[in-house]
């Protein structure tokens, strides 16, 4: 059977590239775009990438990942639709299931839905009750877990802490905001993380999201450095050696955090507290919104 992967976000990309990579055998077209193009080079080296609407009409089903940026992965369920092939859509969060599916009011779902946890397999049920719901193997947090293990880690300088601050651009709405929801995360996790009762020096690396702009987030950083907070740009060049460098990993509901939380890593969200509660639904992350002041 010959398979057409599309995809675009990185979150879906990464789960449907560790999905193929522990494949035996799958002859395999490829429609990417965006951060899904090194995500999969990372995992299967170098990819020829096909045309769509020809992948549609040569292969037997469809593999879609599901993402916000482009509408890339929505367009090809409907062309598969349209060609009568099979398509099978891979969420790779705990949020805005429906959302993905939509364009310009226009909704367009699979014949079935993957998902990596018994939570996302209950939430899909829930909302999509008439479609297959499928939960698979989360070879995603498996590679990334043991990869994290197997690295060599940098022991903290000494009476210092190693702070992981992974970003995600935040899209829900959060009220008339000043400024964009991540910086308000930010912000709100400096002001507050002595509820975390840290030791007085911090290292601080703070990890864009793959799809920020370079230099997004180097205002913000000359403004809130001191002398007992270092704060950087993370330049690890994958995600596990991060984790793996970090004590603590904070973000707002960034898979990334789910990762670290496998690893062992105490997790936090700096949502803060009037803003929505942190969808993730794994219990052991602390909430900084709910810790006493």
């Amino acid at each position: 059977m010959k398979v057409c992967i599309v995809s675009h976000d990185a979150g879906g990309a990464e789960n449907v590239a560790a999905y193929l990579a522990a494949q035996n055998e799958m002859e395999t077209l490829f429609v990417l775009a965006g951060p899904a193009i090194k995500v999969f080079e990372r995992r299967m080296g170098d990819i020829k990438i096909a045309d769509l609407e020809e992948a549609i009409a040569a292969c037997d089903w469809c593999l879609c990942g599901t993402g916000w940026q482009s509408d890339l992965e929505w367009k090809a369920i409907a062309s598969a639709h349209k060609a009568g092939k099979r398509t099978i859509a891979f969420l790779d969060h705990w949020v805005n299931y429906r959302e993905r599916f939509t364009r310009n009011g226009q909704e367009v779902l699979p014949d079935e839905i993957w998902v990596a946890d018994e939570y996302a397999k209950k939430m899909a049920e829930q909302i999509f009750p008439d479609l297959i719901i499928k939960q698979q193997q989360d070879r995603r947090l498996e590679m990334l877990n043991s990869e994290i293990k197997s690295l060599e880690i940098e022991q903290p300088a000494h009476g210092f802490t190693h702070i992981l601050y992974v970003l995600e651009p935040i899209r829900e709405a959060w009220g008339l905001l000043e400024k964009p929801g991540e910086f308000m995360a930010l912000d709100y996790f400096i002001e507050h993380k002595d509820r975390l009762d840290l030791c007085a020096d911090l290292l601080i690396r703070i990890r864009p999201h793959p799809s920020d702009p370079a230099e997004k987030y180097d205002q913000w950083i000359d403004c809130h450095g001191d002398s007992n907070i270092s704060i950087t740009v993370d330049s690890c060049s994958s995600l596990a050696e991060s984790i793996a460098w970090s004590d603590i990993v904070v973000g707002c509901q960034t898979y990334a955090m789910v990762i670290a939380l496998a690893a062992g890593k105490q997790v936090v969200s700096s949502i803060p507290d009037w803003a929505p509660p942190c969808v993730l639904p794994q219990p052991e992350i602390i909430r900084l919104a709910d810790l006493a002041v």
